[in-house]
């Protein structure tokens, strides 16, 4: 599917982006005519509606202008210039057309939707009229096809359409509300002076026009971001009730039930995880190692096969320790070291003599007296021994994750995870018999060719051998994964979504209850199959204190490694400063040394 956006600025693209992502998974993105996928930078909005001027095109729709009644001279260049957004659109080859933009100096905002004649949702072709979400009457469709009504989806009627809002507003007043205003579609009110509640209504706006297209609502509503929880502790921070956050959630976001049930939930097992620690007192150290045995097929992340890097290891480490110490020296005196968390990338794929010494230089750097937690990602089980486990143990590591993704022997072999179902078993025997009593075991829900079958013998498989917690994963497909870069290769291959992954996760959550587990963490990430989430779920006090941290942003974490950063939280101003590591290894170890001088300068600004 192809997707234009015509947006007078940039402020909320991103925002404006995500949803229609939400709503439409792959689609790929045309900015004022230039297609994502060509080379070149993007113009800003500033550049094309410079572009749009020179070109005598003019300010197109939702221009800012004087009020009053519009004459029949506005009126027909009003039509005129929709004709010729639909020319530009069939030029293009767009699916659907979305317009924004200010009016009235910023007091009221414009947005439209226009999708394609005789394009259904799913981008199916249908023998209908033209279909424009929110257009006005009598104005041509994306395509420059003249319609005597305006149409919402499909090319129905506005009596359909009004029939479809009432089905999906499911009885709450602010959605009923929040259709009516969509069919009619006229500009509405906006603060220029309060950029959050600009954009929620301006995304608030949007999802009701593409619920109408689609027919769908999505579980999360409006929201796109990865810590929605943080929403609902906030409130409960501040004493709200909890069914008045509820109806907030459900008024503001359109957040469904189901999810609003599970925010407030694991928002109350954070808050109760949290009791006892002094959070903004200390901080979290995160050291980041980006080597893997391999890539896996769903994978994007930035992290580099093992075996070609093995002459490096210790040149990494080197600089790894200097940036340690850097952190140690700026948080000595002024924060204790609460939590420690060792990823990647696969740390366990670092051979026995390289993560003895990464063990040794964390334990020699820092001061241990107040930490609560030691988290090594211990992961691939093709990557764990018995030695590099005693390793972990001797250096006081308190809790590791053993990570099969699946127990389906022919969905290991297809997404490139080479190991066997046997070996998860044998590994995590091992550590049971060394003494970790803390163990973390990760799913992946939607991978190719898995329903609830696979999923459900997945469950089954953890459940005999009880992990202290499990994470269930939802597929989130970004773009430099494989299975997306070569999607025709497994386009055979069943990918759950919808409906049916909901399903796999309703089972994960019974499966996680019956092995005495509650949700305790939650984020979403882009592209995320079915619009849903990844959820922590552990038993009574092994939910990873990190995770609860980092993910809503409690307290300072200090990021050191390749790909890294640093999270200082400002107490008292809700402000989060943030210091990105160069991500490419082959950047990071010459450029080490303007890596540790931004480290230090920011660690010395911010750190009191």
């Amino acid at each position: 599917m192809r997707i234009g956006l015509w947006l007078e600025e940039d402020a909320f693209e991103q925002d404006i982006r995500e949803l229609l992502m939400a709503f439409y998974p792959g689609a790929v993105f045309v900015y004022g005519g230039r297609d994502e996928t060509e080379g070149g930078a993007r113009k800003s909005a500033g550049e094309r509606r410079a572009e749009k001027s020179r070109s005598g095109k003019g300010p197109g729709p939702g221009a800012d202008r004087a009020g009053g009644a519009e004459d029949q001279t506005e009126q027909a260049g009003k039509v005129k210039e929709q004709a010729r957004r639909a020319d530009e659109g069939e030029a293009l080859g767009l699916d659907l057309r979305v317009d924004g933009a200010f009016l009235d100096g910023r007091s009221r905002y414009r947005l439209q939707v226009e999708r394609r004649q005789g394009q259904t949702a799913d981008g199916k072709a249908e023998d209908c009229g033209p279909s424009v979400c929110g257009a006005e009457s009598g104005g041509p469709s994306v395509n420059g096809a003249e319609s005597s009504r305006p149409s919402v989806s499909g090319a129905e009627s506005i009596g359909t359409a009004a029939c479809r809002a009432e089905a999906l507003a499911q009885g709450c007043p602010a959605w009923e509300q929040g259709f009516r205003e969509a069919l009619a579609n006229e500009p509405f009110a906006v603060d220029p002076a309060d950029r959050k509640e600009t954009k929620d209504r301006i995304k608030g706006r949007l999802y009701f026009l593409l619920a109408l297209d689609t027919g769908r609502l999505l579980p999360w509503g409006s929201l796109t971001g990865i810590r929605p929880v943080k929403i609902v502790e906030g409130k409960l921070a501040e004493g709200w009730e909890e069914e008045r956050i509820a109806s907030y959630m459900e008024a503001h976001y359109l957040t469904g039930k189901e999810k609003r049930d599970l925010s407030l939930r694991i928002a109350k097992e954070e808050r109760r995880l949290l009791r006892t620690l002094d959070f903004q007192k200390g901080y979290s150290l995160y050291v980041g190692i980006p080597f893997c045995p391999t890539t896996c097929l769903y994978c994007s992340f930035t992290s580099y096969p093992i075996a070609r890097w093995r002459e490096r290891l210790d040149e990494y480490l080197d600089i790894l320790k200097k940036e340690c110490q850097i952190v140690q020296a700026h948080m000595s005196g002024k924060k204790e070291l609460q939590t420690i968390y060792i990823g990647g990338g696969t740390p366990t794929s670092l051979p026995e003599e390289q993560l003895d010494r990464l063990l040794d230089m964390v334990c020699e750097v820092f001061d241990f007296s107040g930490l609560r937690e030691f988290t090594v990602e211990a992961g691939r089980p093709d990557s764990i021994t018995r030695e590099k486990l005693k390793l972990l143990k001797a250096h006081g590591v308190s809790r590791i994750s053993i990570n099969p993704q699946t127990m389906a022997q022919e969905t290991l072999d297809l997404i490139g995870r080479q190991h066997t179902v046997g070996q998860v078993l044998e590994v995590f025997a091992m550590a049971r018999d060394l003494g970790f009593d803390n163990i973390n075991m990760d799913m992946i829900l939607g991978l190719p060719g898995e329903g609830k079958e696979k999923v459900a013998h997945t469950l089954e498989e953890i459940c005999r051998l009880r992990p202290e917690s499990l994470t269930v994963h939802c597929l989130a497909l970004k773009r430099a994964a494989r299975l997306n870069l070569e999607k025709d290769r497994y386009k055979g291959l069943l990918l759950a979504d919808g409906p049916a992954l909901e399903e796999l996760v309703e089972l994960a959550a019974a499966a996680a209850g019956e092995m005495g587990m509650a949700p305790y963490y939650l984020y979403r990430q882009k592209n995320m199959a079915g619009n849903l989430e990844n959820v922590g779920y552990a038993q009574g006090d092994k939910a990873c204190l990190y995770n609860i941290l980092m993910m809503e942003e409690k307290h300072t974490v200090a990021g050191c490694g390749a790909g890294t950063t640093t999270k200082v939280v400002i107490p008292g101003e809700n402000r989060v400063e943030r210091l990105e590591n160069i991500k490419n290894i082959q950047e990071y170890l010459p450029r080490y040394q303007e890596v540790l001088e931004k480290k230090e300068r920011f660690m010395q600004q911010y750190i009191r």
